[in-house]
C-alpha cells in the first residue's frame, strides 16, 4: 500500500464560524486571522494505492462553480486536484473508488464536472465507484435548512444518474469495517449526519483522515466546535471518544482542512486529550 496526500486547493473562512463559541483571544492563537478575521484553510485529500485500486477520499470544492461563488471562499495559492495528481504519476481517470466523508460542497464539489458544452453534469471520475451511506444520502438530498447552502444537488444527484453511486452499510456501533474498501470507519453525527472518519492500516501505524471532526490543531479541545456542526453537544463527546483512543494507540491523523499541519498525534494530558507531534506527509508516506 501507499498513500499520497492530495492537494486540491486552499481558502480562507470567518475563523468565529470555524469555532463557534470559543472567543477569538483564544483560537487566534492557533489560527491567526487576518484583517477580515478569516483564517487559513486547505482541502487536504488522500488517496490510497492498494493493488489494482485507487481510492480517493474526498475531493475539495471542484471548479465548476462561478466567480461569484468562490468570492466567499478566498481562494489562495496554486493547488489543484489534477495537478496534485499528476505529481504522483496518476490521472483522474485511474482512480477506481472515491470515497466521500460527507457531502459538503468543500468535500464533494470534485466528484462532478461540467460536461463539454457546459449544459450538464458528468461525473469527473468516470472509472470510479462512489462511497458513502444510505442516512448520509438521504440527509443530503432532502436538507434541512441549516445545511442547504452545503448540500449543492449538482455535487450530489449526477452521481446517483450516471449509476456509479454505492451505498456502505452501516455498523450497529460508532466503528465498523468496510469490507468494500478494507479499513475501519468511524461514524459521527455531531458534524452532520453519518459523516465518516476512515482508518487506514499503513504499515506499522494507523492513519486517520480526520475530516470536519476534528478540521485542525485548533479544534483539537472538546469545546472548540464549529459553528457549522449541526449538533454541537454530540460532536464534544465524539469527538472525546476518538481522540482518547487516538492517544491511547498512537494514531496519526490527517487533518484535511488545517493549511499548516498535515498530520499530527495526541497525548493525554490533564487538560484533556492535546498536540504531541507535528509531521509532513513526506515524513510518514514514505
Amino acid at each position: 500500500m501507499k498513500l499520497y496526500p492530495i492537494e486540491t486547493g486552499n481558502f480562507k473562512l470567518d475563523g468565529g464560524a470555524m469555532f463557534g463559541v470559543v472567543p477569538k483571544t483564544i483560537w487566534n492563537k492557533t489560527n491567526p486571522a487576518d484583517a477580515n478575521n478569516l483564517i487559513d484553510l486547505a482541502a487536504r485529500c488522500l488517496l490510497i494505492e492498494d493493488g489494482n485500486r485507487l481510492i480517493l477520499i474526498d475531493n475539495g470544492m471542484g471548479n465548476k462553480q462561478s466567480d461569484k461563488f468562490f468570492g466567499y471562499y478566498y481562494l489562495w495559492g496554486s493547488h489543484s486536484l489534477d495537478n496534485s495528481l499528476s505529481k504522483y504519476g496518476f490521472h483522474r481517470d485511474d482512480i477506481t473508488d472515491v470515497f466521500l466523508t460527507h457531502l459538503h460542497f468543500d468535500h464533494c464539489g470534485g466528484s462532478v464536472n461540467w460536461n463539454k458544452d457546459k449544459t450538464g453534469y458528468e461525473v469527473a471520475f468516470k472509472n470510479a465507484k462512489y462511497w458513502t451511506n444510505e442516512n448520509h444520502w438521504e440527509w443530503a438530498t432532502k436538507p434541512n435548512l441549516r445545511e442547504k447552502a452545503s448540500f449543492l444537488s449538482e455535487n450530489i444527484l449526477p452521481i446517483q444518474e450516471s449509476g456509479q453511486l454505492h451505498f456502505l452499510k452501516l455498523p450497529e456501533t460508532d466503528f465498523g469495517f468496510s469490507t468494500e474498501l478494507n479499513f475501519d470507519i468511524f461514524f459521527a453525527d455531531g458534524h452532520t449526519e453519518k459523516q465518516m472518519i476512515p482508518q487506514i492500516k499503513y504499515r506499522d501505524k494507523t492513519i486517520c483522515f480526520m475530516a470536519d471532526l476534528v478540521p485542525t490543531v485548533g479544534h483539537l479541545p472538546l469545546p472548540y466546535v464549529m459553528g457549522y456542526d449541526t449538533r454541537p453537544l454530540l460532536t464534544m463527546p465524539e469527538k472525546s471518544k476518538f481522540l482518547n483512543i487516538a492517544a491511547e494507540n498512537n494514531y496519526y491523523l490527517f487533518l484535511e482542512h488545517d493549511a499548516h499541519n498535515e498530520i499530527i498525534t495526541v497525548e493525554k494530558t490533564e487538560r484533556g486529550v492535546r498536540l504531541k507531534e507535528v509531521f509532513s506527509c513526506d515524513k510518514i508516506f514514505i
